[in-house]
């Protein structure tokens, strides 16, 4: 049996908001491809993919709406992504951490998704494509959307005017002069492998600076959810930093659990109790590097690291960078 491709419905209501708000008839278009009715109601189910992206290019040449994706794209924004997602995002310590997150659940907001990060001298290309059978003429629509939830990601870290050097499309099309006019100092491209934004390497190794963390799992007033323990953990691990970290089981009984049910608490919000070190281990590092004139091996040994080569490595992986050229990039900032 084939597989039918799907997308959450949430992706598909600003683009009947916008038809709505001009009077056209909306409700006949999603009825004539056998989409469901009342969106609003039903934004966290499924809907499948290629009547979607049918329904939105029919109403665009009825309407003759130019660049609809890009007008869709601006109703949304980083509150829309799924809240496991979000959540994820909001607890890396830096946004090449968070982008490996987005890459590696990308499947959950479009089930034809894949993403992908490659590297090219001073920037990084965040990819993605939808992979449809046949050549599937209406793609530049989910494209669009694609790009502009990689760049609500970024602005995470990086702030809330911030814009990718380029934006480039999968697909033969290029914006209006319009839509590029809202996108100034955007170089956009055409016709290339896959969709993608690029980021440069200076903004890998941000921290995630919003006010407010996703916490979406509710749970009994006695019974703590999965992103409360991962916060408890963070504020007392530090602590324990320069002497002994606690393993796993010993953090479990602390708790008052077995390890087996402490580690399914944290697996039902996709963490590991590692992961969790590391992002302790590198936010009080990359303090350190930035606030202090502390040798390089000092702050390894301070930050729960017994090898400094193993410090470099673990730093490099999370930040994108080492830790000498982490403290030279936050000297010249």
């Amino acid at each position: 049996m084939a597989t039918i491709p799907i997308t959450r419905s949430l992706f598909l209501l600003p683009f009947v908001g916008i038809l709505d708000e001009i009077g056209a008839p909306s409700g006949s278009l999603l009825e004539k491809f056998r989409l469901p009715l009342n969106l609003n109601e039903k934004s966290s189910f499924y809907i499948p993919l290629l009547p979607a992206l049918s329904f939105i290019e029919a109403a665009q040449k009825s309407q003759d709406l130019d660049d609809f994706s890009f007008l869709a794209g601006q109703r949304l924004h980083f509150s829309h992504l799924r809240e496991r997602t979000k959540a994820l995002v909001a607890h890396s310590p830096t946004l090449l951490v968070a982008l490996r997150h987005a890459c590696y659940w990308a499947s959950r907001e479009d089930s034809m998704l894949s993403m992908w990060i490659e590297y090219d001298q001073d920037h990084i290309r965040v990819c993605n494509r939808i992979t449809l059978p046949g050549n599937h003429a209406y793609l530049k629509h989910a494209q669009w959307l694609q790009n502009v939830f990689s760049v609500y990601i970024a602005r995470q870290f990086t702030g809330a005017g911030w814009m990718p050097p380029v934006m480039a499309f999968e697909a033969g099309y290029t914006p209006s002069v319009a839509t590029q006019s809202c996108w100034p100092n955007v170089q956009f491209l055409s016709e290339q492998h896959a969709s993608w934004i690029s980021i440069p390497n200076s903004c890998l190794s941000l921290p995630y600076h919003a006010n407010a963390l996703y916490s979406p799992c509710h749970t009994p007033e006695d019974e703590p959810s999965g992103y409360e323990i991962v916060e408890t953990l963070k504020l007392m691990l530090p602590s324990y930093l320069d002497g002994g970290i606690p393993t796993l089981a010993q953090v479990a009984e602390m708790a008052g659990v077995s390890p087996r049910t402490f580690q399914r608490k944290l697996s039902s919000v996709d963490f590991v109790y590692s992961d969790i070190l590391d992002t302790i281990k590198f936010e009080r590092s990359s303090a350190l590097l930035r606030e202090t004139d502390a040798k390089i091996i000092d702050i390894a040994f301070a930050s729960g690291y017994s090898d400094p080569a193993h410090f470099s490595r673990a730093f490099r992986r999370i930040a994108g960078t080492t830790p000498r050229q982490f403290r030279e990039q936050s000297q010249q900032n």
